[in-house]
């Protein structure tokens, strides 16, 4: 066998491994010679849309974790609030209480707190009072402090200004009505006096 022979034995054994090779392929991808290059980038075009789309998703999972998490710690919030805060309104209408019981242990004479007849009148009522102050420590209601110390408008709310020469301007010199806090949270703000320079 002569070496072309060789050569056209070898191109045909090609060809026909070509032809069984394409058997699966359909008719329109055999005729063009960029039948492997179409369907790579086919291939290539379908990958990156897909991990666009699971990129997204991704993000997607993300914002959706994120924002759960922020609901969750917003409930959380809401429900120690809740908890802290619930006796706020009543709390608020017992004050009237506690004033009005102050009132008429301070309109008491001093004799007929030492009168024997009304003592025991005097007594309940001072009993009663320290009752109701530590009702307000159980529930975390504390008085705020006004006398003697600089007007703070978050806690304060001045009524009048009165002058004088013994406090600097600005100083609670009066209290008027005591104000109370709930834990950290104004419950009902003192009303005062506040010392001006005299005119």
């Amino acid at each position: 066998m002569t070496e072309n022979d060789k050569d056209t034995q070898s191109d045909a054994t090609m060809d026909a491994e070509a032809a069984k090779e394409m058997e699966g392929v359909p008719e329109e991808l055999r005729d063009t010679g960029d039948c492997a290059a179409d369907v790579a980038d086919e291939e290539a075009d379908k990958i990156a849309a897909l991990e666009a789309e699971l990129a997204e998703a991704k993000q997607q999972a993300l914002y959706a974790h994120a924002e759960t998490q922020n609901v969750r710690r917003r409930m959380e919030k809401e429900a120690q609030d809740a908890r802290n805060y619930a006796a706020t309104g009543f709390a608020r209408d017992i004050l009237s209480v506690s004033d009005n019981l102050a009132r008429a242990l301070e309109a008491i004479p001093e004799e007929l707190r030492e009168d024997e007849k009304w003592k025991g009148l005097v007594n309940g009522l001072l009993a009663t009072g320290r009752e109701l102050e530590t009702v307000f420590t159980k529930h975390n209601i504390t008085r705020i402090p006004a006398m003697h110390l600089p007007l703070d408008p978050n806690q304060h709310q001045a009524m009048v200004e009165i002058p004088t020469d013994e406090h600097e301007p600005g100083i609670v010199v009066q209290e008027m009505q005591t104000g109370y806090m709930i834990k950290d949270r104004l419950l009902r703000a003192a009303y005062v006096g506040v010392a001006k320079k005299p005119e």
